[in-house]
């Protein structure tokens, strides 16, 4: 074989090794409507649940190596909801969120690591009430499947635990004994594959 067959045949070989790679990475919408985020903060002695009802963001996935993955979310905070129309508008008050003035958190990942088989600390930023803190997701992929009408989708679960305080949010003085500080976060994310 010729010295500038071999040279072709090389590239070409390389070539397609990148294009595979490339191929491998997909990225995913996540469908608000099959997906929640949910949240837990200690009242007195019980646990009062809450979420957000409004949120998007997208995951990329490398599917080779899904600690080569990035995700990154907008929540509404306006949308949050504990099934109490009383302590919503609270929360959504300068008390709490300020919603009117911080209209939303965000989360940029930064980095994947592998916990387990199918489970990963997603660190990143998490911006909320204008605050920027490092946090760190326990996420578990629940694999990729094909959806109804053609669609191909990706599962995801993840929690965390957030210090109220450390954003701010400690609410007024005389419900520092009533509420506690830490909020349990679970999140549950189905998404769909950019066409």
């Amino acid at each position: 074989m010729k010295l500038p067959t071999k040279l072709l045949l090389v590239s070409a070989l390389v070539l397609g090794v990148a294009a595979g790679a490339r191929a491998a990475v997909e990225t995913y919408t996540i469908d608000s409507v099959h997906s929640s985020i949910g949240f837990k903060i200690r009242h007195f002695v019980s646990r009062v649940p809450g979420s957000f009802t409004k949120f998007s963001g997208t995951i990329t996935a490398d599917r080779d190596n899904l600690a080569n993955s990035s995700v990154e979310a907008t929540i509404d905070i306006g949308s949050v909801s504990t099934a109490n129309d009383k302590r919503d508008a609270h929360l959504k008050s300068p008390d709490f969120f300020d919603a009117a003035k911080f209209t939303t958190a965000t989360f940029k990942s930064k980095s994947w690591k592998k916990t387990g088989d199918d489970t990963y600390d997603i660190t990143g930023d998490l911006t909320l009430h204008g605050v920027t803190k490092e946090i760190v997701l326990h996420a578990t992929s629940l694999g990729f499947a094909a959806g109804m009408r053609g669609a191909q989708l990706s599962g995801w679960e993840a929690t965390t635990t957030l210090n109220k305080s450390d954003f701010g949010l400690g609410g007024p003085a005389m419900l520092g004994k009533v509420l506690g500080d830490d909020v349990q976060i679970d999140i549950g994310i189905e998404s769909d594959l950019k066409k």
